[in-house]
């Protein structure tokens, strides 16, 4: 009689030992928490984002937002966040990442959510697996800026108008237009998404009840609302600091979008041999699940197989306008295209490839192809944080070596290196034109290619004390025995890079007008 009861008793027991349905989606959460928030401070600013808190971030709110109107080229919320975060937290690295750093182990359970919703928990799992490790994701999770919300928003927004569509009542209509326009306030890519999003609802339509197109419209009309309403910021912000992008050949950065998803924004020094074993399998993958999936129709009431094709097709949709129009627009004028920018493509584009991947028709070989990209991608997060080479560059450890320093020294730098140095070696301003300052120690500072000139000293007078090597970035510094007045144009016209160039100096420095002037006038 014992035995007979402990055999009943042992599925009973065998069900309360297994893990609970949800633990994976709870072990790819903290796996995307431990890469995003254990190195949160491990890198320096760069110069985006110290420009933030330099010149963006203010006491008011008021003025926060003003010079958001100014100084930067994106919508407001994540400036919103920011300062109410600074207003917390302060200004430091680990405090305006967080935010970023919060999104971006968010956005994990929401693509997970959308796997799910697509096509099923596979599905679910591979999306969230990829999304959690991939180190695209991983590097703008840890950056001061508006990219990981961004690419949360978008989630949000692709999930909220999956399950609209499924069920398209008022709520969920509302919902998606409450996402949609969150995405749009956060980044003005977002548009592009959106677009194919809500011409997927309104093909749709025709076939729908009334009901439901009378909750679809105004979710719609209110988006277009919204965009409307961002048109005089847009205006105002008349692409402040986007120069950059039409001097990088736009070759080189449609090369680039496939290279930041697979190696992250700083992948280009590992090689385009790392970048080939990675695209390998998912070349393989995204081939051999879209042929499994595409070799026959499906099968007359197989609604898996279905469903599975009409999440391709979503997908693909909303990833092929994320990425597509920008790089058409760039033919009319307006060429915004930076790789950086397409991150929010970057979500169906996962999402993609998460259901090609998983459909059971790729079986275990999908799953293999899924383990093995998901390795890849955890190798190079990890490698990122363990090599400088892949990082930011380390303006703290050259504000380290040089010290705060005094009045009787001027610093030159590029543009990248300005508002970093500012941040870490405040009050640094610079220095007016046609100025000069009275000085015995220059630095200069920046990063391959030098110029010829690199090493000379900048004016007579000058000796080199020693040159420094600080994870790439490059140190000299020159020392005069004596207080010698630089002219603002000759310490500009030396600066060490081949890049726009920028003098600063500390505050109670003493400028001079007028003997610049004079001094040219000789």
């Amino acid at each position: 009689m014992s035995a007979t009861a402990s055999v009943r008793d042992a599925p009973v027991a065998r069900e309360e030992a297994r893990l609970p349905p949800w633990w994976p989606l709870a072990a790819l959460v903290v796996l995307a928490a431990a890469l995003r928030l254990s190195t949160l401070d491990l890198q320096s600013f760069w110069y985006d984002e110290a420009f933030t808190p330099v010149h963006v971030l203010h006491r008011s709110l008021w003025a926060t937002l003003r010079a958001v109107s100014h100084t930067e080229n994106s919508p407001p919320l994540w400036y919103v966040i920011a300062w109410a975060d600074a207003r917390v937290l302060g200004t430091g690295e680990v405090a305006l990442r967080l935010p970023s750093a919060l999104a971006g182990v968010a956005t994990v359970p929401v693509v997970w959510a959308i796997g799910r919703e697509l096509t099923g928990r596979r599905a679910a799992l591979v999306a969230g697996g990829l999304v959690a490790v991939n180190p695209l994701f991983v590097w703008y999770s840890q950056e001061a800026r508006v990219y990981s919300l961004f690419a949360l928003t978008v989630a949000l927004a692709m999930l909220c108008l999956v399950r609209a569509e499924r069920e398209p009542t008022p709520a969920r209509m509302a919902w998606f237009a409450l996402s949609g326009a969150l995405a749009l306030l956060t980044h003005y890519f977002a548009v592009f998404l959106l677009i194919p999003m809500v011409i997927w609802l309104a093909w749709g339509l025709p076939r729908r009840t009334r009901a439901a197109r009378r909750a679809t419209l105004p979710a719609i009309g209110a988006l277009a609302l919204v965009g409307l309403a961002l048109l005089p910021l847009v205006s105002t912000q008349g692409g402040h600091g986007t120069q950059w992008i039409g001097r990088w050949a736009l070759s080189s950065r449609l090369q680039a979008i496939p290279q930041y998803y697979l190696t992250g924004n700083s992948g280009a020094p590992l090689g385009h041999g790392v970048e080939l074993l990675l695209a390998l399998p998912v070349l393989a993958g995204v081939g051999f699940g879209l042929w499994r999936l595409l070799e026959r129709p499906p099968r007359p009431g197989d609604l898996r197989e279905a469903q599975e094709q009409r999440a391709v097709a979503l997908t693909l949709f909303i990833a092929a306008g994320g990425i597509l129009i920008p790089i058409v627009l760039v033919a009319f004028g307006a060429d915004y295209l930076a790789p950086r920018n397409l991150l929010g493509a970057m979500v169906p584009v996962t999402v993609l490839i998460a259901i090609l991947l998983a459909s059971p028709r790729a079986g275990r070989v999908g799953m293999a192809l899924a383990a093995t990209i998901a390795a890849g991608f955890l190798v190079i997060s990890v490698d990122v944080a363990l090599s400088p080479r892949l990082q930011r560059g380390n303006w703290r450890g050259v504000a380290r070596a040089l010290g705060k320093g005094g009045p009787g020294r001027v610093i030159t730098t590029v543009e990248l290196g300005a508002a970093p140095l500012e941040y870490y070696l405040p009050p640094l301003h610079n220095l007016p034109r046609g100025s000069s300052v009275a000085v015995r120690e220059v630095d200069e500072t920046g990063y391959s290619p030098l110029r010829a000139s690199a090493g000379r000293p900048p004016a007579a007078g000058f000796h080199l004390l020693e040159r420094l090597d600080i994870d790439g970035l490059v140190v000299y510094r020159f020392v005069s025995p004596l207080v010698r007045s630089v002219s603002e144009a000759a310490l500009r016209g030396h600066v060490i890079t081949l890049a726009h160039p920028e003098v600063l100096a500390p505050g109670g420095s003493h400028v001079s007008t007028r003997q610049a002037q004079a001094s040219g006038r000789r």
